[in-house]
């Protein structure tokens, strides 16, 4: 791909319609703002004022002390606030249910500000219980503090298959009250997606296939899934409702036990993935599977006696049948409810080297520490190889098979990865390898990474890039600019090895819904637009035209003298369209990078005023982008 010239064509283009937007009055936060609801789509809303909506809360925990009550001691606006005093657990708190009064599927906003007595970490959580009665939790948002925190607009949602569904706040020390002020629930804005840029798919189909990960959440959100379905629908990868703690069915486990006294063959259940299996069963979008074997997010009472949270660590031997019937268990029930899904990969083993080279340390997933379960029952990473002995058994014909890790470049860790992989491959038993790609600006280069690549390319094995992001603390324009430079050096190395490289993954869609999204890690911002980054993966490569739903309008140019009529304003590369190839040329124009012949740069002149400047840039890129009235030429 091109490096230096097009990356200035990219930033100038960026560059210069952000400087005519805050000359015209309009500073470019204000335009990255993210759009919020109407007051229409406000569903309930309180100020706590004279007890008003204290109705809607409970308080968690129906056996603590805690006590939830209007307070007049401290408020955020007016002069009351909702308290929860007495808590003598940090998840003690108010909670606010979901399910019985709103609807499965649809995206809300929820925002409130929330204080504590002294510092402490506040969490907006959500607690529902699965199909199969198991409980779930998981954190929102947290912010540290000892003032009023804002949590603005955060976006929930739930499935048909979730019951009991609660969004509550709770705070690390379960000593401190906890105060919650203008709280405010309404439903999301449907935020068109920009259907004018090429799909991240259609370009890189030459190569490989381009996929995301997503959540069952994310499903709620129509723009989010426009824009899986635009960009990325060529591979679907599970954020965490294949993960073992997912897919492990607890309850059915114990009664399994107790009727039949085998404690060697754990039950599973779909409850988690079922939304997205249909999603990708009705939309024909393959899957990779993630993950089999874990030490993360795996729950301790798998590996323990009667699957006991207190019992004793099991044998080897018991393990190793547990884990074969695990393995087979997961295939058979995706084979029997979802035979038409077409898994066309499975991480077998996730994260098991360490960046000396080394296994995990001993240990449990509740420990917290990364130690691992597996090597505690095994005593070393001998786990891995009856792992993919049973997945190459019992995974569908075609399904290709992954180890897949993290900081996969470091030079002790790669070295455990290949060698592992080159024993595991002489042994026929895996297809591939999994470079997670959780990058930082920072770090690595982009030479190493390439290097990284080009190693594992030559075990003559299969290369995915699995969950690719890229973080930046810098905001700017500049940090943008140094993120899409990054992510562009990547795609490059992929396309470089495209014949051992066969998928790229982004680990998400959006920016403010990624694992990361402090440092906006992705492509695409909150408010569903392509950054910098998405410009710098197509820079160089060639662009399949997209279909154009609408008829634009563009004025044939003046009729002094004789003009071949396929000659248009706007239309700067001579191929009868005016589009985003000649809003690139005619931004190099203004950057003076580039020279436009007299003939040619009449129709640059495309708001008609008799002159071709900044002016004319942003006209184009509101053309270009299908905004409602405008057209190209003498108006």
């Amino acid at each position: 791909m091109k490096k230096l010239k097009t990356k200035k064509i990219i930033a100038g283009i960026v560059s210069t319609a952000m400087l005519y937007t805050t000359i015209c009055g309009v500073a470019p936060e204000t335009m990255q703002k993210t759009v919020g609801a109407a007051d229409s789509d406000i569903l309930f809303s309180t100020g706590f004022e004279d007890g008003e909506g204290i109705d809607k809360f409970s308080k968690r925990g129906d056996t603590d002390t805690s006590v939830l009550t209007v307070s007049d001691e401290v408020s955020y606006s007016g002069s009351s606030s909702m308290c929860v005093s007495e808590r003598s657990e940090s998840w003690n708190g108010p909670q606010f249910k979901l399910d019985d009064e709103y609807e499965a599927g649809v995206e809300y906003l929820v925002s409130a500000y929330v204080k504590t007595e002294w510092y402490s970490t506040i969490n907006l959580s959500m607690q529902y219980t699965d199909e199969a009665g198991d409980p779930h939790y998981s954190n929102i948002k947290s912010v540290q503090g000892d003032g009023w925190a804002a949590f603005e607009d955060i976006k929930v949602s739930f499935t048909s298959d979730m019951k009991d569904v609660y969004i509550y706040f709770e705070a690390g020390d379960a000593n401190t009250k906890i105060y919650v002020d203008d709280f405010t629930f309404k439903k999301a804005p449907v935020i068109p997606i920009e259907q004018d840029i090429p799909s991240l798919s259609n370009v890189y189909s030459p190569y490989f296939k381009i996929g995301t990960a997503i959540c069952a959440s994310n499903l709620s959100s129509p723009s989010y899934m426009d824009l899986v379905e635009k960009h990325f629908s060529k591979s679907m990868t599970f954020g965490n409702e294949l993960k073992p703690e997912s897919v492990l069915n607890k309850n059915a486990c114990l009664a399994y036990v107790e009727e039949t006294g085998d404690d060697t063959n754990p039950q599973v259940t779909l409850s988690a993935a079922r939304g997205l299996l249909n999603y990708c069963r009705d939309n024909n979008i393959p899957v990779r599977g993630h993950t089999l074997v874990w030490h993360s997010q795996t729950p301790d009472w798998f590996f323990k006696e009667n699957y006991a949270d207190d019992g004793d660590w099991v044998s080897k031997d018991k393990m190793i049948e547990r884990m074969e019937n695990y393995i087979k268990n997961v295939m058979e029930i995706i084979e029997k409810e979802y035979p038409t899904v077409n898994f066309y990969a499975w991480d077998v083993v996730n994260e098991a080297w360490m960046e000396d080279g080394k296994p995990r340390a001993a240990g449990a997933y509740s420990k917290g520490d990364g130690s691992s379960a597996w090597v505690q029952i095994f005593g070393d990473n001998s786990f891995i190889e009856y792992a993919f002995q049973f997945a190459r058994k019992y995974a569908p014909e075609g399904c290709k098979l992954y180890y897949n890790d993290y900081n996969e470049y470091m030079d002790q860790k790669m070295n455990a990865i290949y060698n592992m992989a080159l024993e595991l491959k002489e042994k026929g038993l895996i297809d591939g390898i999994g470079m997670q790609a959780h990058l930082d600006v920072g770090f690595p280069t982009a030479q190493m990474f390439e290097a990284a690549v080009a190693k594992y390319a030559s075990t003559g094995l299969d290369v995915q890039i699995t969950e690719l992001d890229i973080t930046t603390s810098d905001k700017s324009e500049a940090g943008l600019k140094k993120q899409a430079q990054l992510y562009s050096d990547v795609m490059d190395a992929a396309v470089k090895y495209a014949d051992s490289v066969s998928a790229v993954v982004i680990w998400g869609v959006t920016d403010d819904t990624s694992w990361r999204a402090d440092r906006i890690p992705l492509i695409f911002d909150e408010n569903f637009k392509a950054k910098p980054a998405f410009y710098s993966m197509i820079d160089g490569l060639d662009v399949p035209k997209e279909p154009d739903t609408t008829t634009p309008t563009v004025t044939t140019p003046p009729t002094d003298e004789p003009q071949p009529a396929e000659n248009l304003y706007g239309d700067l590369n001579g191929d009868k369209v005016a589009d985003l190839t000649d809003l690139t040329l005619l931004s190099l124009y203004l950057l003076g990078d580039n020279d436009l012949s007299e003939d040619i740069l009449k129709y640059a002149d495309v708001n008609g005023n008799g002159t071709v400047d900044i002016a004319d840039l942003a006209h184009f890129k509101q053309y270009v982008s299908k905004e409602s009235g405008i057209v190209l030429g003498p108006q």
